[in-house]
């Protein structure tokens, strides 16, 4: 009889871990050197964390290779796991996300503003969402940054798990019972969390809220929302804003993509055991910031405060 072959460890589909397998459970991520430093301590870092998922929960290890189409490399399809939503399982195994916003070469050459599109990657570099904004030229184009959207957020199966609608509302402190509004649904048609815009003088402040309307977490960002070769940052804290709990930043690009386009860079900390709405709704907030504070660059139109 042959001999008997015993089969991988469970977590592996090899016994030598090469860059780009998936990573087992419990197994710390390595993000890629672009991102260095830890949380406080001076700065924004994306420091690698165990992956986990929420307490009470033993997820098996994901056993699939990271799915490669077109020449990008996509996360493992996570096990789906009790009371979360569809296509959030993603969010339970990550305490960073990167995202960025694709250079539109109609937009470069003659300013016709296009349907945004984004990478939501891990700090692996593997996409984990692919988001894409859906207006009608005419919204886009006549109301510009300050325009109502829905952007739709789709996973590596082609599935639609996250929707984000922004109504169209004022941008005058002259008005502050028609703030900035964001819904987010997961899955669509569900809403999950709200970020809420506060009334302020001179910073830009939100709320995020859950399904219910409950206030969850705070984001306060800075006031003048505009800088040379850094990052902005805008800090999310607990409700009464004496505790961090993670971070927006717009990253720099360098002067040539700051000046010529609006095509950002973003990325997102929180901690890992954050309930997934909460992590979808501060995805979310992300986008709503871009809309309102850089969606014009390099222009006599971009915000630099948080009134225009």
């Amino acid at each position: 009889l042959p001999a008997h072959t015993p089969a991988p460890a469970s977590g592996f589909s090899s016994v030598n871990f090469t860059p780009g397998n998936e990573v087992p459970h419990g197994y710390p991520q390595h993000a890629p050197g672009t991102y260095q430093g830890v949380m406080g301590a001076g700065s924004y870092g994306f420091q690698a964390q165990p992956m986990g998922v929420p307490a009470g929960f033993a997820a098996p290890p994901i056993q699939n290779q990271p799915i490669v189409k077109e020449g990008t490399v996509w996360m493992p399809v996570p096990p789906p796991l009790p009371n979360c939503p569809p296509g959030l399982e993603y969010l339970t195994q990550i305490d960073q996300i990167l995202i960025h916003q694709q250079i539109e070469l109609l937009e470069i050459l003659i300013g016709f503003e296009t349907n945004n599109k984004y990478e939501i990657k891990n700090t692996l570099g593997q996409r984990v969402y692919f988001a894409v904004e859906d207006t009608d030229c005419c919204t886009r184009n006549c109301c510009g940054p300050s325009r109502p959207f829905t952007l739709r957020i789709i996973d590596n199966l082609g599935h639609e798990v996250i929707t984000l609608q922004r109504p169209l509302r004022c941008s005058s402190c002259c008005f502050p019972c028609c703030l900035q509004e964001l819904e987010v649904q997961a899955p669509p048609g569900t809403p999950v969390g709200y970020i809420v815009q506060n009334w302020h003088p001179c910073l830009p402040k939100f709320t995020i809220q859950d399904e219910r309307r409950m206030d969850i977490l705070k984001i306060t960002g800075p006031c003048v929302v505009c800088s040379c070769c850094e990052d902005i940052n805008f800090e999310v804290k607990s409700v009464d804003e004496t505790c961090p709990v993670g971070r927006i930043s717009k990253q720099w690009t360098g002067f040539l993509k700051e000046a010529f386009t609006d095509a950002d860079n973003f990325g997102i900390s929180f901690p890992m055991d954050l309930d997934v709405k909460m992590k979808a709704v501060m995805i979310g907030a992300c986008f709503l910031i871009d809309f309102m504070f850089f969606e014009h660059a390099g222009d006599n139109q971009q915000r630099t405060g948080v009134w225009q």
